[in-house]
């Protein structure tokens, strides 16, 4: 089933990781590890997703541990009440693994499962029946022609508009691998006129970039701009500004692999970004660690519209300019900039949008 870890995968690997070097080396025996709750847990962790015991045993030995040590603790996991017991929690989760594999098994017999879709706007039951009820990405053309924004948004209107306010920006994001888990470790403070020299000069890169993440202080400080933008009344309400986003960065921006809470709009005003998807149900896939984020990186994954039924199915497509794309509920996804880009963002469904409420899976998963 999807939810197995082997010595391959990351449960194993990051303990290995984190002892690194030397001594991760086959020891003598004058050199024998004593044995911890936090090893324990590894353990534990490793035999409910279904690595085999010789290969616990195996990467145990390599980080000190005597060959006799590592068969004892291995053993007695697997006779602990406490360990049976989870066995009962590991069978409900492979029955709900096994039903998400029917899915994506009956998905990919649909012609086009692989492409996502281009649709010059769809009526709303049209939308609401073939892509958000039925949990389908699609590209949405024509929508935003009567925006002001396409054709006033460049550098200069931004700086000549809102440049002597103070804005919130996540900053210096190369320092560390895990800019998007930590955001609120990266947020810095620049006037939006710095910030649009910033951009313009930037070439290409990945170290700052205006984010959804930084959207509550600047929903004032560059509010003036969303005069030039027009609601999708034909699937949004009207009536929840704070159901909207605003996105600025240079050439290279990444977004890595995660999924929403709720179902998402992504309007392209100014430059084309590129966009990997995965489905919903290949979540099981894709080494889903903690909360929405995943393991697999998007910068070296190629698309895959035809995979083996136990890979994941990773569907790219461009977004240009005046073309929005309808992000499902638990849909994985990349987002890198191929060019200076704006983006806006809407959550403000005309239709029921609630799947964070009954969320609670905030810590590892």
């Amino acid at each position: 089933m999807e939810t197995r870890i082997s010595t391959a995968d990351s449960s194993v690997l990051g303990r290995r990781e984190r002892v690194g070097g030397d001594q991760a080396a086959r020891p003598s025996s004058a050199n024998v590890r004593p044995f911890d709750d936090e090893w324990r847990r590894w353990v534990a962790e490793n035999l409910m997703l279904g690595a085999p015991p010789a290969s616990i045993a195996e990467v145990l030995v390599a980080n000190g541990f005597a060959p006799q040590v590592a068969s004892m603790e291995i053993d007695a996991a697997r006779l602990s009440p406490y360990f049976r017991a989870s066995e009962v929690l590991r069978n409900r989760l492979r029955k709900r693994d096994w039903l998400l594999a029917c899915y994506r098994k009956l998905e990919r017999l649909r012609p086009g499962s692989g492409e996502i879709e281009r649709r010059h706007r769809p009526t709303r039951d049209e939308f609401l029946r073939e892509y958000y009820a039925s949990n389908r990405p699609v590209i949405i053309t024509g929508a935003m022609d009567d925006w002001p924004a396409m054709t006033k948004w460049s550098l200069d209107y931004f700086a000549a508009t809102c440049g002597d306010r103070e804005v919130d920006v996540q900053m210096n994001r190369n320092s560390a691998p895990n800019y998007e888990i930590n955001s609120d470790q990266f947020v810095g403070r620049v006037r939006f006129g710095e910030f649009v020299r910033m951009v313009r000069d930037a070439g290409d890169t990945n170290d700052f970039y205006m984010t959804a993440n930084n959207n509550s202080r600047n929903r004032d400080a560059i509010g003036d701009l969303w005069d030039d933008v027009r609601e999708f009344r034909e699937y949004l309400r009207d009536d929840m500004p704070s159901g909207r986003f605003f996105w600025l960065g240079p050439k290279g921006t990444i977004t890595p692999f995660h999924h929403d809470l709720t179902n998402n709009f992504m309007a392209q005003v100014v430059g084309r970004k590129l966009v990997k998807l995965v489905p919903s149900w290949d979540m099981p896939l894709m080494q889903n660690f903690l909360h929405v984020f995943s393991r697999v990186d998007g910068r070296v994954t190629p698309a895959a519209p035809s995979p083996p039924l136990n890979q994941p199915q990773v569907i790219e497509c461009v977004l240009n300019p005046g073309e929005v794309l309808f992000l499902p509920i638990g849909c994985l996804h990349y987002v890198q900039g191929l060019d200076i880009s704006v983006t806006v963002s809407f959550t403000s469904f005309a239709f029921d949008n609630d799947f964070s409420s009954f969320y609670d899976c905030y810590g590892p998963v």
